[in-house]
């Protein structure tokens, strides 16, 4: 098995019938230190924040690795004002739920990239950063785009956090690579091209295998 590192609280993996303690791995930052990608965002935010510019933060750890609720609490912290949009909320409501947080007065939205992929159009955020991206090609190229749409009035900016060297540097790589295909294609898209197209997610994380099996 293999023990995943949480940065900021320990990971304990214990037998699924006994219970018995099969690994411990000690977090890597105390909970009240901020890890380079969390200040990276705050400096990011407040910087917006004295632009009059609203930004979109995604995380795709919202399950048992939730990441959000501390990267909202790191933001409050600093004076922002912070809403989370979970997967609770309906489908059919969230466009009203985003709209009722902005009249509430937010800086910042964070959310899955999953949950507002397609649908909506969030002109009231000028600048969107990833966290993480996971390995959905079409799911990156949409949730990129939601304030990119007819009607926003702002430049709209698009980053994406990383940590040098790493395999998600890798992956932001070969999604990009991905991307530009996708980019430079229109109407019947060639056989060969289709691997690059794959949304399902399954090209990207093979390729990232190869690398780090390679390396």
């Amino acid at each position: 098995f293999v023990a995943r590192i949480r940065c900021f609280r320990p990971e304990v993996v214990k037998h699924p019938r006994s219970r018995d303690t099969l690994a411990f791995v000690p977090s890597v930052f105390d909970d009240d230190e901020l890890m380079p990608k969390e200040q990276a965002l705050l400096d990011l935010c407040l910087a917006e924040k004295a632009r009059n510019r609203k930004v979109l933060a995604y995380s795709v750890y919202t399950g048992t690795r939730d990441t959000t609720s501390r990267m909202k609490r790191v933001l409050e912290q600093s004076g922002l004002k912070v809403a989370v949009l979970r997967a609770s909320v309906d489908t059919a409501r969230r466009e009203d739920w985003i709209l009722d947080q902005v009249d509430r007065g937010i800086d910042v939205l964070i959310t899955n990239p999953e949950l507002v992929k397609t649908g909506l159009d969030l002109l009231d955020f000028p600048t969107i950063a990833f966290m993480q991206t996971g390995y959905n090609v079409y799911t990156v190229q949409q949730a990129a785009r939601r304030s990119w749409r007819i009607g926003q009035k702002q430049d709209v900016r698009v980053i994406f956090f990383g940590y040098i060297g790493s395999s998600q540097i890798t992956c932001l790589q070969l999604m990009a690579k991905k991307i530009a295909v996708s980019q430079s294609t229109s109407g019947d898209v060639p056989e060969s091209g289709l691997d690059s197209l794959n949304q399902d997610g399954d090209s990207v994380e093979m390729a990232l295998a190869r690398q780090l099996i390679n390396a």
